[in-house]
C-alpha cells in the first residue's frame, strides 16, 4: 500500500479496469476519478457510516453509531492502491479501508447512481398467448428452474404452473418453496368453493368481477397461489388484467385522473362476525421514484368515501374512469384453467376475477395461499447470488 499522502496531491493512475485513477477533496466529499473516465462523489460523513467496521462481523448489522463523530468530520489523509482506498479521520483516531469494487458498485453521483426505473413489464390481452408456463416437480426440485420461474413473476405478475400433484397440499408445498406464507383472516390456506352461506363473493357461484384481494389490510398480501383441484363446471373462466398496463395509460392520457388516484386515499372494508378490518389506501401507489407499483381495486371492499368536499366529484369522476379501463376488452385474459394447473399473480399488480359458473353441473374447487412481496424479493436475490 502507498504511504499516506494528502489528497491534493493524488494523482495516481491504475491501468486495470474500475480502479481509481485519481482523488481529490471537495467541499465535504472525496471526489474520485475512475480509469474509465467517470467521476463520482462520496462525503465523508457517508464514508464514515459505511466503513467496513461499522457493521458488526457476523450479522452484518450496522453497529456504528453515527452521533458518535461530528458532521464535520474529515480526512487528515486518503491514500489507494490496486484494490483500496484507506481514509484517515479526523475524530477517533480511526482508519478505514474500503474496497473499490465495492465503491464503484455502490457510488451514488453521476453515471454510478443507480437505475430505479420499473423491472416489470406490462402486458395486454395478447398476453394469454405468452403466459410463462412452469413445471411443478421443476420447480420443486431445481434452484434454477426456481428462480427462472421467480423471475418470469417478478418481470409479468402472471405465470402458470402446470403438472401439479393431485393432492391439496402441493400448492402450498410450491408456495413455500419461496418462503413463509401469509396469514390473512381467511386462514393461513383457503378454500375457493361455492357455499349456502358465504362471507366472501369468491365462495358463491356468482360472476367475479377484476379486483386485487383484501384492499381493506394494512398490508395486502402480494402474490397469490390458486391450485386448481378440480374445474369441471359450466363456465369458471378465470380472467386476468394488468393493473399497471391499464395505469400506463391512465397516466399518459388522464394525468389528472391519475393524480387524484395516487393522491388520496379511500376507505376499505371487509367485516363478517368475527373481524371488522378496515383501511384508507390510496388506489395506486408509487415507489420514491414514480414507478407504479401497486394498485389497490376492489369495489365491493371499497367503504363510503369521505374525502374532502373539493374533490369528491372529480374523484368520482376518476374513478370511473379507471372502472372503465379496467372492463376495457383490450386488457383482459379469459381462460379455463384444468386440475392440476395452478396460476400465480401478483395480487397488487394484477386485478382478478372469473366468470359465474353452474354450481349444479361438475365441480370446482381452488385451494388457495398468499406469499408476500418483501419475502418473494428476499428469495430471488438471495437465490441471484447463489446461482451466480
Amino acid at each position: 500500500m502507498e504511504t499516506p499522502q494528502s489528497a491534493s496531491s493524488l494523482d495516481i493512475a491504475v491501468a486495470t479496469d474500475y480502479q481509481i485513477e485519481s482523488v481529490a477533496l471537495i467541499d465535504r466529499a472525496i471526489q474520485i476519478r475512475w480509469n474509465d473516465g467517470i467521476d463520482s462523489t462520496y462525503h465523508y460523513i457517508w464514508l464514515r457510516d459505511n466503513c467496513p467496521s461499522a457493521f458488526h462481523p457476523h450479522t452484518g448489522e450496522r453497529s456504528f453509531d453515527l452521533l458518535s463523530v461530528s458532521k464535520d468530520i474529515h480526512p487528515l489523509s486518503v491514500s489507494f492502491d490496486e484494490t483500496t482506498l484507506t481514509i484517515e479521520w479526523s475524530e477517533q483516531a480511526h482508519i478505514s479501508h474500503f474496497d473499490q469494487s465495492w465503491l464503484r458498485e455502490f457510488g451514488y453521483s453521476s453515471a454510478l447512481a443507480k437505475d430505479h426505473s420499473s423491472p416489470y413489464k406490462s402486458w395486454d390481452g395478447t398476453f394469454i398467448d405468452h403466459i410463462p408456463m412452469y413445471d411443478q416437480h421443476s420447480i420443486m426440485t431445481s434452484d434454477s428452474a426456481l428462480y427462472e420461474w421467480m423471475s418470469a413473476l417478478d418481470k409479468y405478475g402472471l405465470t402458470i404452473i402446470d403438472n401439479m400433484p393431485d393432492d391439496a397440499d402441493s400448492g402450498v408445498q410450491t408456495a413455500m418453496r419461496v418462503d413463509y406464507l401469509r396469514q390473512t383472516n381467511f386462514g393461513m390456506t383457503f378454500d375457493v368453493i361455492s357455499e349456502k352461506s358465504p362471507i366472501n363473493l369468491a365462495y358463491t357461484s356468482l360472476s367475479l368481477p377484476l379486483h386485487t384481494d383484501l384492499p381493506n389490510q394494512e398490508l395486502p398480501p402480494g402474490y397469490q397461489f390458486l391450485h386448481f383441484l378440480s374445474n369441471e363446471s359450466i363456465g369458471g373462466e378465470s380472467t386476468f388484467v394488468d393493473g399497471l398496463k391499464v395505469l400506463e395509460g391512465l397516466r399518459e392520457e388522464q394525468p389528472e385522473y391519475f393524480r387524484l388516484l395516487a393522491e388520496y386515499a379511500i376507505p376499505f372494508r371487509f367485516h363478517d362476525t368475527a373481524h371488522d378490518i378496515r383501511e384508507h389506501h390510496p388506489v395506486i401507489n408509487l415507489d420514491n421514484f414514480g414507478n407504479i407499483v401497486e394498485i389497490k381495486y376492489n369495489a365491493h371492499l371499497a367503504d363510503i368515501f369521505d374525502l374532502p368536499s373539493d374533490v369528491m366529484y372529480d374523484y368520482y369522476l376518476a374513478y370511473r374512469e379507471l372502472m372503465a379501463r379496467l372492463k376495457d376488452s383490450r386488457y383482459k385474459i379469459e381462460l379455463k384453467l384444468a386440475a392440476g394447473q395452478m396460476v400465480v399473480f401478483d395480487n397488487r399488480r394484477v386485478l382478478h376475477g372469473r366468470n359465474a359458473f353452474d354450481e349444479n353441473v361438475g365441480e370446482r374447487c381452488l385451494k388457495g395461499c398468499y406469499v408476500d412481496r418483501s419475502e418473494f424479493k428476499s428469495r430471488l436475490r438471495t437465490l441471484k447470488k447463489q446461482l451466480a
